[in-house]
C-alpha cells in the first residue's frame, strides 16, 4: 500500500502518537497531523484506492481533529477507529487475502459442526471511582434544554402521570393475603395440650379433648394428635412409663423413709443413728443412737415410732428402706401390724431412697461435721436439738421455703421492726424472728 519508506515512518509515528495521546495533548495533535499527511499520500492513483474514499477519509480525519480538542478520551477513540479503517482498506485491496479468509472460515465451520445459539455474555464495565465522579460532576454542571413535551410541573409525558395514579390506587386498595382453610390453633391451647399430655401420661386424645372442653376449648382429636406428634409425644398408653419417681410423687403423703447413718466420736468409736422421714412433710424423727444396733433394738425403735404417731400412723401406707442386715423380719412385722407395706430398694441404689439420703447429707453438713462428739448421750442431745430446728424453723424448697411444721396461711405481713436472733447448738446455727 505504501511506496516509500517515509510513508511507513509517518504511519509508525501516528501509531506512537496513539499510545501517548491519552496523556499528552500535543502528541495527540501531532498524530492526527501525521494521519492527514498519510491521506495526502494516498491521493496518488497508483495506490489502488479510489479518490472518493481518500477524500472521505481525509475529511473524516479533519473532523475528528476538530471535535476531539475538548475530550482526551474522545481523541484516543478517534485515532483507534481511523487506524482500523486504514488496515481494513489495505486488506480488502488484496484478493488473495479475501480468498484465503473464505477458505479458512469454511474449514472452521466444518470442524465445529452445526452452529449453536450462543447465550450473550453480559460484560460489566469496570469504571474507576474517579471517572464515575467526574461524569456525575459533568452531568450536574451541563445544562440541557427541556424536552418539548415537558409540562411546567416537571412531568414529561401524560402517560407517566396516569401510570403513577394507577399505582397509587392499587396500593390503596390492596387487601392483606389471607391463608386458605381453617385458622391455626391458638399457641396458648397448644401449650396447654402438651402440658396435659406430659402431666397425665395415660390420657388418650379423647380424654385430653374432654378436659379441654371443660375449660372452654373446642379442639378435634386429629388436631391433638398432630400437636402431640410434633412435640414427640406418643399415644396415651404407650406414653406412660412407670417410674420410681412417679410412684413417690403420687404417694408422698402416705410414705415413710428410714435409714442409718454413722458418726465417729473423739475416741474413734462408731455410733449408729436410726431416723425416719415423713416424705410428704419432710418431718424427721430421730429414733435412737446406739453402738450395737441389733434386731431387738431396731424393732423396739419401730414400736416407739408408731406410738409417737398415734392416730396419724393410719395415714401411712408404705415404708422405704434399704437391704441392710440390721433391718430384720421383726422390724418389718411391726409395720405390717399397722397395714404399712415395707418397700425394699434395689441393691446398691441409694438414689431410690433419696429423701433419707438427702437428710443425712444435710445433718452432716450443718451439724455433725462441725462438732466433736464424745459419746452417745452427747450425740443424742445434739441431734435432738438439730431435729427440732429442722422441723420447726429451717425452710425447705420443696415446701415453698416453709418449715415442716410451719403454716403461714394466716400470716399477716407487718412492717419491719426489731429482729431477734436465737442461737442453736451454742451459736453454730442462728434463727431470726421478729421481736414479740
Amino acid at each position: 500500500m505504501f511506496k516509500a519508506v517515509g510513508d511507513i515512518d509517518a504511519y509508525s509515528q501516528s501509531l506512537s502518537g496513539l499510545g501517548d495521546c491519552r496523556y499528552d495533548q500535543g502528541r495527540h495533535e501531532e498524530a492526527l497531523e501525521h494521519y492527514l499527511d498519510l491521506w495526502a499520500l494516498l491521493v496518488d492513483d497508483e495506490s489502488g484506492m479510489a479518490p472518493s474514499v481518500v477524500d472521505v477519509g481525509r475529511a473524516h480525519t479533519q473532523f475528528r481533529l476538530g471535535m476531539c480538542q475538548r475530550s482526551l478520551g474522545r481523541r484516543a477513540e478517534a485515532i483507534t477507529a481511523l487506524t482500523e479503517a486504514v488496515v481494513l482498506m489495505e486488506r480488502l485491496q488484496s484478493s488473495d487475502y479475501v480468498q484465503a479468509l473464505a477458505l479458512e472460515n469454511l474449514a472452521a465451520k466444518r470442524k465445529a459442526g452445526p452452529r449453536r445459539a450462543a447465550e450473550p455474555t453480559r460484560v460489566r464495565p469496570r469504571c474507576s471511582r474517579r471517572s464515575v465522579t467526574s461524569r456525575r460532576a459533568a452531568a450536574a454542571t451541563t445544562w440541557r434544554p427541556p424536552h418539548p413535551d415537558t409540562h411546567k410541573t416537571g412531568i414529561r409525558r401524560l402517560c407517566s402521570l396516569l401510570r403513577w395514579h394507577r399505582r397509587l390506587v392499587a396500593r390503596q386498595w390492596t387487601y392483606p393475603n389471607r391463608r386458605m382453610g381453617r385458622p391455626a390453633t391458638d399457641p396458648a391451647v397448644v401449650v396447654l395440650i402438651q402440658k396435659l399430655a406430659r402431666g397425665n401420661p395415660r390420657w388418650g386424645y379423647e380424654r385430653i379433648r374432654g378436659e379441654l372442653r371443660h375449660m372452654g376449648h373446642r379442639v378435634s382429636s386429629a388436631t391433638i394428635r398432630r400437636i402431640l406428634k410434633r412435640a414427640r409425644l406418643g399415644p396415651g398408653p404407650r406414653r406412660a412409663d412407670d417410674r420410681w419417681r412417679d410412684f413417690l410423687r403420687a404417694h408422698t403423703t402416705s410414705t415413710l423413709a428410714c435409714d442409718f447413718f454413722t458418726v465417729d466420736t473423739v475416741t474413734l468409736r462408731r455410733l449408729y443413728v436410726l431416723f425416719v422421714v415423713e416424705v410428704g412433710t419432710r418431718f424427721v424423727h430421730v429414733l435412737g443412737v446406739t453402738a450395737r444396733p441389733d434386731s431387738a433394738w431396731v424393732a423396739q425403735q419401730a414400736r416407739n415410732l408408731l406410738a409417737d404417731l398415734k392416730d396419724r400412723a393410719g395415714a401411712f401406707r408404705f415404708l422405704i428402706r434399704d437391704r441392710d442386715a440390721k433391718f430384720t423380719s421383726s422390724f418389718d412385722e411391726v409395720f405390717a401390724g399397722d397395714d404399712i407395706h415395707v418397700l425394699k430398694i434395689p441393691p446398691r441404689s441409694p438414689r431410690a431412697n433419696a429423701f433419707a439420703e438427702r437428710w443425712v447429707r444435710t445433718a452432716r453438713t450443718e451439724c455433725t461435721d462441725r462438732l466433736l462428739i464424745f459419746n452417745e448421750q452427747h450425740l443424742r442431745t445434739v441431734l435432738d436439738e438439730y431435729a427440732d430446728h429442722y422441723n420447726r424453723h429451717r425452710p425447705h424448697r420443696s415446701l415453698g421455703l416453709r418449715a415442716p411444721t410451719d403454716d403461714d396461711s394466716d400470716v399477716i405481713p407487718l412492717p419491719v421492726g426489731r429482729i431477734e436472733r436465737r442461737h442453736v447448738l451454742g451459736g453454730l446455727i442462728s434463727e431470726y424472728q421478729r421481736a414479740g
